[in-house]
């Protein structure tokens, strides 16, 4: 087979999430200004994405495991993630929170209850197109994945392409990365629930530190792994219209050996899916905050409409993919340099002006927070109401001054009618996950507000739980004192850095 040059190649894709970083490139609306239409047998057409939109990724692993060649079981795991793409100053930031399903978890309480534990994950898109991990912890799993070629094609037509694999075979909490050269070929055109599509075919070779050309070693994965080799065929289902991967099933056999000698073999599926949130009937919850005094009538009209991120580049021609480049540095190329790894920077604020959207917020919750202490004739220490604003995930809802236990995450009395209020909010939103994520003041011990802001979003989830809520609609996160909403420096910025916020996410 003649192996066509890498440099021939653009890579749009990017992980199974591809999706992950990609399906948000894709919207009705783009497929409206830009069909593809129907391609023949003699017709040859250049498959890209386009659009931009919020979406849930999903890659559900069912693999049958041998240990030393004695078959000790099945490994069902299942992979989620709510992706949201934002525009910002310095470019266009995917944020992820990944969430994981399967038979050992390290928080058997959350597991009984089926709350998830956000994993958290982001991107950055620069304006040439380069996609470089912000927060790496492990998902993606597959990145540029899958990769189409800039030239026109017609079916038969092949064409290769770098990508790189994220591992953790034995749920060791080490994750390996390893590069991977695919081979696709364009086999034919369908319709998918109703949707024209493109089948897409892909193979390729698992070799890790194997020696030879294509020997790589990843110093930062795990270091008891001593090689791996294997198989991969996919068959993969392409929008015609937006160029998202609809489905991906990769047919694995696949085995990793140890220093200790063990061996251990994988053989089954991996199935991806990209899917888009229910809509959500925003009028209902308009009128239900209206009921509940949360809103007035500004507010209520700016909560009509979701804002959606605005990707200038894309709409300009820009593709946006990831390379083997970290921060433009180094070659895609080479597997063995070191910009194949991920680059670690301080946590971003979303949004076009960070300074300016941060003052805002800030103000309209300290003004909600004296007008309902100016009208409560009931408390000598009211709570403070309920924040609403709209974000590019959702509306949120922010629960200001939450009354716990001193560095506890139990809940003390007085709280019922403020949760009683939410769950009759979300119950509102058919179908839609929520987002709670926790946020502590800043007082320097970093470890222990992650801890704590954690524990008190859990707590709210197992809370709203018991008031009808299915807690596996409930993704939990916790970010201590990392996105402050006012100054660390005064008791009263502290206490409104204290709080909870509830994401609708569609």
């Amino acid at each position: 087979m003649k192996k066509i040059r890498l440099s021939r190649i653009k890579k749009i894709g990017c992980a199974l999430f591809t999706f992950l970083s990609f399906s948000f490139f894709m919207t009705g609306q783009s497929a409206i200004n830009h069909p593809l239409g129907e391609v023949s047998d003699g017709a040859s057409q250049t498959i890209s994405y386009k659009g931009s939109r919020n979406y849930k990724f999903t890659e559900r692993s069912d693999l049958r495991l041998y240990q030393n060649g004695r078959y000790v079981g099945l490994q069902s795991k299942i992979v989620s993630a709510f992706i949201i793409p934002t525009w910002t100053d310095k470019g266009l930031v995917y944020e992820g929170d990944f969430y994981v399903d399967q038979d050992t978890n390290r928080n058997k309480s959350q597991v009984a209850l089926g709350i998830h534990e956000a994993i958290p994950s982001s991107f950055i898109i620069n304006s040439d197109g380069n996609l470089t991990m912000l927060v790496d912890n492990g998902y993606p799993s597959f990145r540029s994945f899958p990769a189409f070629t800039s030239r026109k094609i017609k079916k038969g037509d092949i064409w290769e392409a770098k990508a790189m694999r994220a591992v953790d075979p034995l749920s060791k909490g080490i994750i390996t990365k390893m590069p991977i050269y695919v081979r696709y070929t364009y086999t034919g055109d369908d319709n998918y629930n109703g949707e024209p599509v493109y089948l897409i075919t892909a193979e390729w070779a698992t070799r890790y530190n194997m020696g030879g050309t294509t020997m790589y070693v990843d110093w930062g994965g795990d270091k008891e792994l001593n090689y791996a080799q294997g198989s991969h065929k996919a068959t993969i289902i392409v929008s015609k219209a937006t160029g998202t991967a609809l489905v991906i099933r990769d047919t694995v056999d696949e085995t990793f050996v140890y220093k200790d000698g063990n061996k251990y073999q994988f053989k089954g599926t991996i199935s991806l899916f990209t899917e888009y949130p229910p809509a959500i009937d925003r009028s209902r919850l308009i009128a239900a905050l209206k009921k509940m005094d949360l809103l007035d009538d500004e507010e209520a009209e700016k909560l009509l409409q979701r804002p959606v991120a605005k990707d200038d580049a894309a709409t300009a021609g820009g593709l946006p993919q990831e390379t083997g480049s970290a921060a433009g540095k180094g070659s895609p190329d080479n597997f063995n340099d070191d910009s194949w790894e991920p680059i670690n920077t301080s946590e971003w604020v979303s949004g076009g002006n960070p300074d300016k959207d941060t003052k805002s917020k800030t103000d309209r919750l300290k003004k909600k927070i004296e007008d309902h202490q100016a009208k409560s004739q009931q408390a000598s220490k009211p709570a403070a109401p309920i924040s609403v604003d709209n974000t590019e995930a959702g509306i949120r809802l922010t629960i200001q001054n939450l009354q716990f236990k001193a560095d506890s995450a139990e809940l003390l009395p007085g709280e019922e009618k403020r949760l009683d209020q939410i769950a009759e909010i979300l119950r509102l939103a058919e179908g839609a996950q929520f987002l709670i994520e926790g946020h502590t003041a800043s007082t320097g011990y970093e470890a222990g507000e992650m801890k704590l802001s954690k524990e008190r979003a859990d707590s709210i989830a197992a809370a709203l739980s018991t008031r009808g809520i299915g807690s596996e609609r409930f993704i939990c996160k916790g970010s201590g004192g990392k996105k402050p909403i006012a100054s660390n420096d005064t008791a009263e910025g502290k206490a409104l850095n204290r709080r909870v916020e509830i994401t609708i996410l569609e």
